[in-house]
């Protein structure tokens, strides 16, 4: 009688292999996988010695895969994927899918589409988790996430480009009419400038002034790009912002352009996931209506 699979290492260290690719870190590694840093350094130890090859060159700071290390990972990786998909089918569960986004990308573009995405899929129970951070997706369960930044974002994740960013300067109307028109700069000193994380304003007012040097006395500083925009809507200044956060302010009279100049930002929104040999159709459907929302007005 023949024995099935002689030569497969154990499982388990299998599973650290394939978190500790991903990571090219064990202390990253360990807390994904819930053992200590120790654990996953033996389990890796204990793989090569068993393959009789090394799998990852230790390096001062981080971990780099060997050439047969690299090979590797990919097949791991894809095993691993065939078992998930397999149990997946053993189980049929209603499509759920977890999407990470930032609060201002949550706030300002994706609950006024909700409505929406529930129309187009119903069958496909949609959870937004909101954070500025790059999350682990396995670890998280987190199946596709919106961020901003320049590709790559990581070992192992996909980046599909959702839009590129261009910053326009918004202003409510009422602060308009009460302070003048910020093009002039005598009337531009006047208005508080609404600062977020991007810290944009010095390269805007540049752009805006070329041939002078605006330094600006009253700023208000926030550490994301809605709470700029909430204030600019209660008439507290000029707040700087993507085009796609504003539609409904600009639209409603809400929020009027400041400047009619607008200014390319080499970064953009990036629809992140793991790499898999087969998309998921719940992740797949999620990631068209996306690119579809993005082309219409």
């Amino acid at each position: 009688m023949s024995q099935g699979f002689p030569t497969l290492p154990p499982l388990n260290a299998l599973k650290v292999f394939e978190a500790v690719t991903r990571h090219l870190n064990f202390r990253l590694a360990a807390e994904e996988l819930g053992v200590t840093q120790g654990a996953v350094a033996q389990q890796i130890r204990g793989l090569e010695s068993s393959l009789g090859l090394k799998l990852f060159e230790r390096l001062p700071r981080t971990l780099a895969l060997t050439g047969a290390g690299a090979g590797y990972a990919v097949s791991v990786r894809q095993a691993f994927e065939l078992i998930d998909e397999a149990t997946r089918a053993l189980r049929p569960e209603p499509d759920r899918l977890t999407l990470s986004v930032t609060p201002t990308f949550a706030s300002r573009w994706m609950l006024p589409r909700l409505p929406a995405f529930t129309a187009a899929w119903p069958d496909i129970d949609l959870r937004v988790l909101a954070s500025e951070r790059l999350v682990q997706f396995h670890h998280e369960g987190v199946d596709v996430a919106v961020r901003y930044g320049r590709p790559p974002f990581g070992a192992g994740l996909d980046a599909t480009l959702l839009f590129s960013q261009s910053v326009m300067a918004v202003v409510s109307p009422d602060l308009l009419a009460e302070l003048g028109d910020p093009q002039d700069q005598s009337h531009c000193q006047r208005y508080v400038m609404l600062h977020d994380g991007h810290h944009l304003w010095p390269a805007f007012l540049a752009l805006v002034f070329p041939h002078s040097t605006l330094h600006h006395q009253h700023h208000s500083r926030f550490n994301q790009t809605a709470l700029a925009l909430e204030a600019a809507n209660n008439g507290q200044g000029i707040a700087l912002t993507s085009p796609h956060f504003v539609q409904n302010d600009l639209a409603s009279g809400r929020l009027v352009p400041a400047f009619p100049q607008s200014m390319t930002v080499d970064a953009g929104w990036y629809l992140v996931s793991p790499r898999r040999p087969r998309e998921h159709p719940a992740v797949a459907a999620v990631r068209a209506w996306l690119l579809k929302q993005v082309k219409q007005p």
